[in-house]
């Protein structure tokens, strides 16, 4: 009975008794209802007690969701498993066994009872005070600090590791000093064992440590988790899959479930070679495929076959619909990014009508951010609710405000919140104190705020903050000039470079700073659009962008369930992963887009983004869409924009082009929509010796300096046309092509 409900692949994996096994799972495969009922087995089957079983998952919504599916399928024995995320079940050991690390045995975590955790913002506040007191790094962000901490705690690195990283590429972390950056990392550590205190990436550290400095300790642990399943194994990090080998060392009673093809998170640290690399670890273990897909029409999976296959790096599957075929995925190619935004509001307008869908049947999926903005504006003109997951309306983003605050404040200088948002962004060493500071003598004068910024020296006497401020008022009189002086586009761009800010972005390198620059280019390319419509100075263009906030924020409420729930999900791709949805949009299918113009660096980063795109083709249940443009505004600039080599991938068979109102092209060419989908990204270049060499991304190519490579990036034409290869010896290099004397390997 217990067994019925499976598929043999699923029953294979459930009916494995002990040792290693991998179960690669496909998407949309059953994953969780395999292992929801390998628990079950092992419980009711097997003889195995509750106690004995530790099940973690990524996420406390999944733990809870799979440990609630347990106890449906056996009754109350469920509620004594071990179901949590690595963090929750790295707490409860520390919680347990912590106060051994302040004895004479502990080299370096000493948590005494009850032990703090620090959150986002206590990590900021103590690592502003470290900052302080290292001499040599001026204004440095301590979120840039806090990610490259948190980045060397997911591998394990000590400061001492972190410094030799840094030595290993110049002797820079981030553009600062790997010395001080080593530093201040030695010194916010020591400031958390003073504080008898452990930050969220420390549970997991501290616990690989504990295990390592008290075996006993560890021998405790293994019998609370004699049988272990790991969910999503693709996406752990160096500290995650140290954890899993320590805890499965024993009895090696370890189930790993995941899909290579789904690895997506590499910018979190994870690391897609502890999945590839399971059986090298754990010899003779067991491998079981699902590749039954009960999601997706046959004519999406064959499009998501096709595609993976291109990787390298990758456990051999073919996912195979339980479905029919469906109807064929089809491809849009628009004129340029607002072409791309009607074509898919208008299509979720006809099938919304033809085929009686709800709004939340649909979901439009991108690969940053930033292009959210045209899309929400092609909804709201045709009256179709949307929202937003992981993000908010575009007008409301922070980096948004913040440069509109700009303008705001140079407009008007009686307007105090503009005033107090923008004076230490970007950080300028003027603390809250100081603030807090000048906002009550204002308050108690009944003055304005940005009065008393100039009262500074007499409401400061003499502090550091005051040159500072001074500073800061110069720009904004600098502001105040060109606000009436300038089109609004340029204005911002003044704004952007003088105050600091993108280059205070660009200074982080960080997946989160470079998302925020990408919606502050967008921001350009609004006001640009705005202004080639006839829109005036920045001040209209506030009252524009105040009106579009409020609507958006009404759009976007339906998260916070204040709307109706039927809404069209627009999200990044990243957001998507583990979501379905009937029909699915994915749009932006561009160089430089998808593939992401930071992630073309090496064939790793090329297999990742092409696995991104997998994610999202495989989110589409019955109906698909894959949209590209021509051209793009980018900062403010329109550019030609090549499709994705990924288009290209994809057998033309499989593929149907249709026009803006959803209907197949003519092949014969009878309309002005009728063309080809899209043309190659290539680079033609022709020698004496070698005839006309064509690139497109992926041959193999040797030059004779660097030897054998592969390329995986072109740009350019003619004269200026350039290669990206990553060469075997010496690493990624990027060539001129007519110079590079490349031939064929």
């Amino acid at each position: 009975m217990l067994l019925d409900s499976l598929n043999d692949e699923q029953r294979a994996a459930v009916l494995h008794n002990q040792g290693p096994a991998l179960v690669i799972a496909g998407a949309g495969s059953g994953k969780t209802r395999t292992v929801v009922h390998r628990i079950a087995y092992l419980l009711a089957e097997q003889g195995v007690y509750p106690h004995e079983i530790l099940a973690v998952t990524f996420t406390n919504k999944a733990a809870g969701e799979l440990k609630e599916r347990v106890e449906r399928l056996i009754g109350p024995a469920g509620r004594e498993l071990w179901v949590s995320t690595f963090h929750s079940a790295c707490l409860r050991i520390l919680r347990q066994y912590g106060e051994l690390t302040c004895t004479e045995r502990s080299e370096r975590i000493g948590l005494g009872p009850g032990f703090a955790i620090y959150d986002d913002s206590d990590q900021l506040e103590l690592l502003q005070e470290v900052i302080e007191q290292v001499q040599g790094l001026g204004e440095a962000n301590p979120r840039v600090l806090r990610a490259i901490i948190d980045r060397a705690k997911s591998n394990l690195w000590s400061p001492e590791d972190l410094a030799r990283a840094g030595g290993e590429s110049g002797g820079r972390v981030a553009g600062m000093p790997a010395e001080l950056v080593s530093e201040v990392y030695r010194r916010y550590q020591l400031r958390l064992r003073q504080a008898n205190a452990a930050d969220f990436n420390d549970l997991l550290g501290h616990t690989v440590a504990l295990f390592e400095q008290f075996p006993e300790v560890l021998d405790k642990v293994q019998q609370r988790a004699v049988f272990i399943h790991v969910d999503e194994y693709q996406d752990t990090n160096a500290v995650q899959y140290r954890l899993t080998r320590q805890l499965a060392n024993k009895y090696l009673n370890l189930m790993v479930v995941g899909d290579p093809d789904q690895s997506i998170y590499a910018f979190r640290g994870a690391d897609v070679r502890n999945i590839l690399d399971f059986q090298r670890d754990y010899q003779g273990a067991a491998v079981y495929r699902l590749e039954a897909n009960y999601r997706s029409v046959g004519a999406v999976l064959k499009v998501a076959n096709a595609l993976i296959s291109h990787n390298q790096e990758r456990l051999e599957k073919t996912l195979r619909p339980v479905k029919g075929d469906g109807a064929g995925v089809k491809t849009y190619r628009a004129a340029d990014h607002r072409d791309e935004a009607d074509f898919v509001a208008r299509q979720i307008e006809r099938l919304t009508a033809e085929q009686t869908l709800s709004p939340e049947a649909f979901a439009v999926l991108y690969r940053t951010n930033a292009q959210s903005r045209v899309l929400e504006e092609a909804l709201r003109r045709l009256g179709i609710p949307a929202k937003i997951v992981g993000g908010v309306g575009f007008y409301e983003r922070r980096e948004v405000k913040d440069i509109l605050s700009y303008a705001r404040a140079a407009l008007n200088p009686a307007d105090d919140l503009a005033w107090k948002r923008i004076l230490n962004r970007p950080r300028r060493g003027i603390g809250k104190t100081s603030e807090e500071h000048l906002a009550a003598w204002a308050a108690q004068r009944g003055v304005r705020f940005s009065d008393a910024l100039r009262q500074a020296g007499e409401v400061l006497k003499g502090t550091p903050a005051v040159k500072k401020i001074h500073e800061f008022l110069v720009l904004m009189g600098d502001l105040a000039g060109a606000a009436e002086a300038l089109p609004a586009a340029q204005f911002l761009r003044l704004v952007l470079d003088a105050s600091g800010y993108l280059l205070s972005l660009k200074a982080e390198r960080s997946f989160e700073a470079q998302a925020r620059i990408e919606n502050l280019e967008e921001l350009i390319s609004a006001v640009t659009e705005w202004q080639d419509e006839g829109g005036g100075p920045i001040g209209e263009f506030l009252d524009e962008a105040a009106l579009l906030a409020s609507l958006d924020d009404r759009a976007v409420k339906a998260v916070n369930h204040e709307l109706p729930a039927e809404a069209v999900t627009l999200m990044t791709i990243h957001n998507a992963k583990g979501l379905e949805f009937k029909v699915v949009f994915l749009v932006g299918l561009e160089e430089g887009l998808l593939p992401h113009r930071s992630s073309t660096g090496s064939l790793a980063e090329i297999e990742e983004e092409r696995r991104l795109m997998y994610v999202g083709v495989t989110r589409a249940q019955e109906e698909l869409f894959l949209v590209h443009c021509e051209q793009r505004m980018i900062f403010g600039r329109t550019e030609f924009a090549r499709p994705s080599r990924f288009l290209e991938e994809i057998p033309k068979a499989l593929l149907c082009e249709v026009d803006l109102l959803g209907r197949e092209v003519d092949p014969r060419g009878l309309n002005k929509y009728s063309r080809q989908v899209w043309t190659p990204p290539t680079v033609a270049v022709s020698t004496p010796e070698q005839g006309t060499l064509l690139f497109r991304g992926g041959e193999k190519v040797t030059h004779p300096k660097f030897g054998a490579g592969t390329v995986v990036g072109v740009s350019g034409e003619g004269g200026r046309a350039e290669v990206t290869v990553v060469f075997q010896g010496v690493g990624v290099r990027r060539l001129l092509v007519k110079y590079a004397n490349l031939s064929p390997a």
